[in-house]
């Protein structure tokens, strides 16, 4: 049975600085403007909007490659992952649904963090679905960009091979036979000696193909049901096949289709097992017209509840996190 959350909060963090094509720091606005909390609003769900994690603009320089150091784009990254973490914590300490929205997937440092602290009080395990073309299992030896996107995960689940920057009170650890990663097709070698190696589960793309969805899904579904975990749900628009979804930049051919993706999406929905919720990567530069925006909210509004044959809402409301308190 589905469970329904008694409020949704929505906190964007906008950044690319883990990634290496600038524009994901404007997808938080590029979702609300694709109609994101309307969408959620006329499913009868109360909404608060926490607006927008960023960093303070660099100083302008009109050399094009002095476009962040590495440094100081690692020291962004961590800066947002330590306010998000709190942040999230806040929100699920005071029992409300929080919907991550990004920035690219080095913000999953911060919000898996948030529910991993969460859980660890109450002593409740955490599961995460990543779906996702790639793995972002690499470590700062393995990376061959060295892009802190890549990473998330690695970090989450303690790998080593991290300097003591990446630590802190905010960071939650994760254990890695708890991870599932879904539509996966483009996984670095040393990364999957890693993946390997930990236990991590792997639903590629011929897995996909072989078993579908549904059958595939259940066997996530059945383990966190089992545990009485808490599953983190972390959504690459790159997950999706670059013929549905163009506004990314790492796209990879041969993703999941508009039905295979709201499928999962239903059966988490059916569920009731998802307590919080990343959507990243989506670069308004790179869509076509908002295509891929639209149909990141056509997914999130397929999570909470949107079904083909469903209820007609009736009045909604939506508040700012200044309203709400």
């Amino acid at each position: 049975m589905s469970t329904r959350p008694s409020r949704i909060d929505l906190l964007g963090i906008a950044t690319a600085a883990g990634a290496s094509v600038r524009g994901c720091g404007m997808g938080p606005e590029a979702l609300r403007v694709a109609g994101l909390a309307e969408a959620l609003l006329e499913l009868e769900h109360d909404v608060v909007d926490h607006g927008d994690l960023r960093r303070p603009h660099p100083v302008l320089d009109a050399n094009p490659a002095s476009w962040r150091l590495p440094d100081e784009r690692r020291n962004d990254v961590l800066d947002l992952a330590a306010r998000a973490s709190d942040l999230g914590l806040d929100i699920l300490s005071a029992g409300h649904f929080p919907v991550f929205i990004g920035g690219d997937h080095s913000i999953a440092m911060g919000t898996v963090s948030a529910v991993a602290r969460h859980c660890a009080a109450k002593d409740k395990p955490v599961f995460v679905l990543w779906i996702d073309a790639h793995a972002d299992f690499n470590t700062p030896a393995t990376s061959p960009s060295g892009n802190l996107h890549g990473m998330p995960l690695a970090l989450l689940c303690g790998e080593p091979g991290f300097e003591d920057i990446y630590k802190g009170p905010w960071l939650g650890q994760i254990a890695p036979d708890n991870v599932t990663v879904i539509g996966a097709r483009s996984i670095d070698r040393d990364e999957r000696k890693l993946l390997n190696a930990r236990g991590v589960e792997v639903i590629d793309m011929r897995k996909i193909d072989e078993m579908g969805v549904v059958a595939l899904m259940r066997g996530v579904i059945s383990r966190v049901k089992a545990a009485g975990g808490h599953l983190h749900v972390s959504l690459d628009v790159d997950a999706m096949d670059p013929a549905i979804a163009p506004g990314g930049g790492t796209l990879v051919p041969g993703g999941l289709s508009y039905r295979e993706a709201h499928l999962i999406m239903e059966m988490l929905h059916d569920s009731g097992v998802v307590g919080s919720l990343d959507v990243v990567e989506l670069n308004p530069f790179l869509d076509h017209g908002g295509k891929s925006a639209t149909l990141l909210v056509d997914l999130v509004a397929s999570l909470f509840g949107r079904a083909i044959m469903g209820e007609e809402a009736g009045p909604v409301e939506f508040i700012t996190a200044d309203e709400a308190g």
